[in-house]
């Protein structure tokens, strides 16, 4: 009966989740507002944005929600927690001062390898469907907190982070306190809403399902971010590229106006 109710949970959320997460994926990313914003925003501004795009960072979230899933003392939480932050702060100060950068429509469907990784793990995948132990979590999320990093950097790198080193530098610096904070405000929901409903009987009916929609989750954002990566390379390989739309839609409405104009004359 269990594993009943939470297949039925699973293919309910699913359709929910598919029909939400495009507005949610779009919230993610560096807006044509905000960079425009940051043309004349000081440190704080900076600060504000990284804040504002790690609470809409999907990925980053997923994955973290996917880290303290099974956490249950504070001091489990804080060392992994420190290690992903560790991870994420050397890339993306580091490959932000440098213009290091890639494209970042596969950097992002790499994250999303990561969220399907620890759902996995969290199912106990590795010893039920490859016979053996899982791979060192702390390691792990150390070296994912690198990817997440270059992930926050290459969005970062379309700001206008001015050519002086030292004020580049404190705007990067700015940007990452802000991922920070908005890391921390998301995490004590995260932990407290977990802790709250592990005392609770459905905790362990449900805790496999949810990891399984914590996996199609990841399956969906790899997806969506190699639909993204194939637009942006190929734009010509897709039926109906934006100037070829435009055009068909004006030559619908041009067909619609001779419609009625022959409908009025028959009348």
């Amino acid at each position: 009966m269990p594993r009943m109710i939470q297949n039925r949970l699973f293919l309910f959320l699913m359709p929910l989740f598919a029909t939400f997460m495009p507005y949610i994926a779009f919230a993610h990313g560096i807006s044509d507002e905000q960079k425009a914003r940051m043309l004349s925003g000081g440190y704080l501004q900076y600060m504000i944005l990284g804040a504002e795009h790690m609470l809409t960072g999907y990925d980053h979230l997923l994955f973290l929600f996917g880290v303290v899933f099974f956490l249950t003392t504070f001091r489990d939480v804080a060392k992994f927690v420190t290690a992903f932050t560790l991870g994420h702060c050397l890339t993306l100060i580091f490959a932000t001062f440098y213009r290091i950068t890639w494209n970042y429509y596969l950097i992002d469907a790499i994250i999303a390898l990561s969220v399907m990784y620890k759902a996995f793990d969290n199912n106990g995948g590795f010893k039920k469907h490859l016979n053996t132990k899982s791979p060192n979590l702390l390691a792990m999320v150390f070296g994912f907190g690198l990817l997440h990093g270059f992930g926050l950097s290459t969005r970062l790198q379309q700001l206008p982070l001015g050519e002086d080193s030292t004020g580049m530098l404190f705007r990067i610096l700015s940007f990452n306190v802000g991922v920070e904070l908005g890391q921390v405000l998301a995490l004590a929901i995260m932990v407290y809403g977990l802790s709250t409903w592990r005392k609770k009987e459905s905790f362990q009916r449900f805790s496999y399902a949810s990891n399984s929609l914590l996996m199609f989750a990841g399956i969906f954002l790899l997806f969506m971010q190699m639909h993204g990566y194939w637009h942006d390379s190929h734009p010509d390989d897709f039926r109906f590229p934006e100037a070829e739309h435009r055009h068909a839609h004006e030559d619908m409405d041009i067909e619609n106006e001779q419609k009625e104009s022959g409908r009025e004359n028959l009348e």
